[in-house]
């Protein structure tokens, strides 16, 4: 069984100031999308999937084609693509939405537009988010594992203190988990940065309260391994969440809510995995020198070929 990349691309971009899933950040152009579809072909998946919206689909069907036209799975197949959008309208036809919301749902509601085209165990990544391959290969491990598993999912944590951005405040969900490393809640906050006085603080989104966080605790970045009866569980949850929130123009429908709202229901268990990657990503256009110069760097020293597919991007 080869198990599925998700990949989410929508994110408009707007504190970036541009489309960043398309920016080239490598030595050779390389996006950071091109470094985890490399990491993740040589842990073994076999098909990505792209959620995107549908003004730059058009686009971005064409450099995937472009890109990674040749690439060959392990066992010699060739890498398998899908492209599916992610709009606002796209919620259950009950609900009737407020024509002043501008925005998408968010991360788990992009999540359930896959749900047509995915039938085995999956990874979900962040665009934009680089997690390196021994994160790649302990999840593509787990989710093999995993092949006939249900309400069994996998979350691979990262220190939080090494995933703040110096340009600003980025969201987190924040991971709390037993002796056993099963999770026992995570909960999403935003505009999570170090303030003047050295400490980590953030909004809790349930609670809109600033707290003080532990810059120990380990957070997702959104690298989740679910098999595919996670539709059906996320979808039920949307729908409550609907209910709350339809007239909303701002809320979201996040996986950390959506696999805490499972959890505390006792419906999944989710299992958090180590690993010895360091995380790094772009939030912000100021967050840019810094990456590209950590590409140069994994380049330099061998672990990334340059350019990754044969050829430099234009």
């Amino acid at each position: 069984m080869k198990p599925t990349l998700l990949v989410l691309a929508a994110g408009m971009g707007s504190r970036y100031g541009g489309l960043k899933q398309m920016d080239g950040l490598g030595p050779s152009g390389e996006t950071i999308i091109d470094y985890s579809i490399y990491d993740a072909v040589a842990a073994g998946f076999g098909k990505v999937v792209y959620i995107v919206r549908e003004y730059f689909l058009k686009e971005f069907r064409e450099a995937v084609a472009r890109k990674y036209a040749g690439v060959k799975c392990i066992d010699g197949e060739p890498l398998k693509f899908e492209f599916v959008t992610q709009e606002l309208d796209r919620i259950p036809s009950r609900f009737t939405l407020n024509p002043e919301r501008q925005k998408p749902w968010g991360t788990a509601h992009a999540v359930l537009m896959a749900a047509g085209v995915i039938n085995e165990p999956f990874a979900v990544i962040n665009g934009d988010d680089f997690y390196g391959r021994e994160s790649f290969k302990c999840l593509a491990d787990w989710l093999r594992a995993h092949e006939n598993s249900r309400g069994v999912y996998s979350i691979v944590g990262f220190e939080l203190d090494n995933t703040l951005s110096e340009s600003g405040g980025v969201s987190r969900g924040i991971c709390h988990y037993d002796k056993a490393h099963i999770l026992t809640g995570v909960v999403e906050h935003l505009n999570i940065s170090r303030e003047a006085d050295g400490v980590v603080r953030g909004e809790n989104s349930l609670t809109s309260e600033k707290v003080e966080l532990d810059g120990t605790a380990l957070c997702s970045m959104n690298m989740w391994g679910f098999t595919p009866d996670y539709f059906e569980r996320s979808a039920a949850i949307f729908e409550d969440f609907l209910e709350a929130n339809i007239n909303e123009v701002k809320k979201e429908f996040y996986i950390p809510y959506a696999v805490d709202c499972m959890t505390r229901k006792g419906t999944a268990r989710t299992e958090v995995l180590s690993t010895p990657s360091k995380w790094f990503g772009v939030t912000y256009r100021e967050d840019r020198p810094a990456v590209v110069a950590k590409f140069a760097e994994l380049a330099r020293s061998g672990v990334y070929p340059t350019p990754l597919y044969g050829r430099k991007e234009k």
